[in-house]
């Protein structure tokens, strides 16, 4: 089935907005409250970044989506950040993979001249693998910023790419 990553659209977020919800009641990967509700998701991930949103999509089926856009703003924006979030059943099959390449694409492209993702958790380890595997390094790690509901409090790594 060929996939495709395309701009998120209004359209989307009836199929968005459960993905957001599983990743965010694990409690294991993102710093977001378990017990987020629909109007604070949508305000988070629809809010119009001076970036871009996007989503994967195979066979009509969203499987991820994905937040890019300058880490920070003015002296700080010629660094981007991302975020990513795939559904629990299409984990392992590449999902993230393609996301990321989009979004480190879509950096380049821009003129960007890094990617910095703040707060990878550390017990995170398919994500730490898949950021290391396209490029990026850990540059610091803050101890114990994290409590996962499974491991307790883990570290959340800084990662960047370089674009140069």
């Amino acid at each position: 089935m060929t996939r495709t990553v395309r701009p998120l659209t209004e359209a989307d977020w009836p199929a968005v907005w459960p993905i957001i919800e599983a990743v965010c009641r694990e409690g294991e990967t993102y710093v977001y409250p378990t017990d987020i509700t629909e109007e604070q998701a949508r305000a988070y991930w629809l809010e119009p970044p001076p970036g871009a949103v996007v989503v994967l999509e195979e066979g009509g089926e969203i499987l991820g989506t994905a937040k890019m856009g300058p880490n920070r703003p003015g002296h700080g924006d010629h660094i981007g950040t991302a975020s990513f979030m795939v559904a629990p059943a299409a984990r392992g099959r590449g999902v993230a993979r393609a996301l990321g390449e989009h979004v480190i694409a879509w950096h380049r492209e821009r003129g960007y001249r890094g990617i910095q993702f703040n707060a990878v958790v550390a017990s995170n380890s398919p994500a730490v693998h898949l950021w290391q595997k396209l490029g990026f390094t850990i540059v610091g790690t803050v101890p114990g910023a994290f409590r996962s509901p499974a491991h307790g409090e883990v570290g959340l790594h800084v990662m960047f790419l370089p674009l140069e």
